[in-house]
């Protein structure tokens, strides 16, 4: 079978390697497809705290089981071979402070699939534990269904963000994350959603996905002032200024990922005055099984985010399209024989 591996910082490579084999409680799948990340770039890059190299990336994935391995289905599983799933990529030790309190998501021995030292889903077919796996209905396609890991992020950056009806809530950043912010805030009961963006094609994606409220500027809005702003963006500029522009005692969430060495300067003062509260989100938290739910009721336009998909020969390509900030979604297909542009 075909792979793609990071062989080392900066360093991609197309491989032929032989089919992986479902050990205690694994389930092997075939790639459907497999969602390009910023994380993804920032493992190539070597940014990423804990990346072993060589490293197959991918952990925004879909699939179809095609061998389960022993011991997977004598408690409380039920999977067979055609079962059409989505992987939860992240793996914890269960063990450590943070797991036994209640906060998996802040394992110190935390080892996401395609990110630290578990190859991901980019290659034909791979392997994940029979407990990160979700069966999804038979109707559900599969290839929008790769969406459902970034939404499991986005709900858990909502859990811990407030939950009162008729709030009026700003997110920076109209891509993937930012999109998935701000639909799930109608549900999340705002009164308003307003997304801005510098990329005006970024905002006719937000504009399909139902945001009315779209701008290149916050200045550009009716209000100066929201009860929750969410920064997606992970820019150090949209940061300072998006956290002018919380109410007082309203929230500001540092949802996108900045570079771990920049700064930001905010006003002291003004976050003790206007009680604000300021809130990080981490990766998902119980909130995996919650995404497909969602997903398969219809909650976010799954069809208007997806603009490409690649094949692994163009991996590279995608990379740098992503890089350049260019098209929606993109997807790797490792099964596909050709790349397609999906929305023009």
């Amino acid at each position: 079978m075909r792979a793609l591996v990071f062989s080392s910082e900066a360093t991609l490579s197309l491989e032929e390697r032989p089919a992986p084999v479902p050990g205690y409680k694994e389930i092997l799948i075939e790639t459907a497809a497999v969602g390009i990340c910023g994380t993804d770039v920032h493992v190539l890059d070597g940014e990423f705290e804990g990346t072993v190299f060589p490293l197959v990336p991918g952990h925004e994935a879909t699939g179809t089981i095609r061998a389960v391995g022993e011991g997977v289905n004598e408690g409380v599983f039920d999977f067979h071979v055609g079962d059409r799933v989505a992987i939860n990529p992240s793996k914890t030790c269960g063990e450590c402070e943070f797991c036994v309190n209640g906060h998996q998501n802040l394992c110190r021995f935390w080892d996401g699939l395609g990110v630290v030292s578990s190859d991901g889903a980019a290659q034909q077919l791979f392997i994940a534990p029979a407990g990160n796996v979700y069966k999804l209905k038979p109707q559900t396609d599969l290839f929008e269904a790769a969406l459902i890991e970034p939404l499991a992020c986005a709900i858990r950056g909502w859990d811990i963000l407030p939950r009162r009806l008729g709030d009026h809530v700003l997110v920076y950043g109209s891509g993937t994350m930012g999109l998935l912010m701000a639909q799930l805030g109608r549900r999340a009961g705002a009164a308003t959603v307003t997304i801005v963006d510098l990329n005006e094609d970024r905002l006719q994606t937000a504009a399909e996905c139902g945001i009315d409220l779209r701008h290149t500027s916050p200045d550009e809005a009716d209000r100066d002032k929201w009860d929750v702003v969410i920064d997606c963006t992970g820019s150090i500029r949209a940061i300072e200024d998006a956290l002018t522009r919380v109410k007082p005692a309203g929230c500001f969430q540092d949802f996108g990922v900045a570079p771990a060495d920049r700064k930001a300067q905010f006003s002291p003062f003004r976050v003790y005055r206007d009680e604000l509260t300021i809130v990080g989100s981490m990766a998902v938290h119980n909130s995996f099984g919650r995404a497909v739910e969602l997903f398969e009721t219809g909650a976010i336009n799954a069809r208007a985010m997806i603009s490409h998909s690649f094949t692994l020969d163009d991996y590279a390509d995608a990379l740098a399209m992503f890089r350049a900030g260019q098209g929606r979604k993109l997807q790797i297909r490792p099964n596909d024989t050709e790349s397609r542009v999906l929305i023009g």
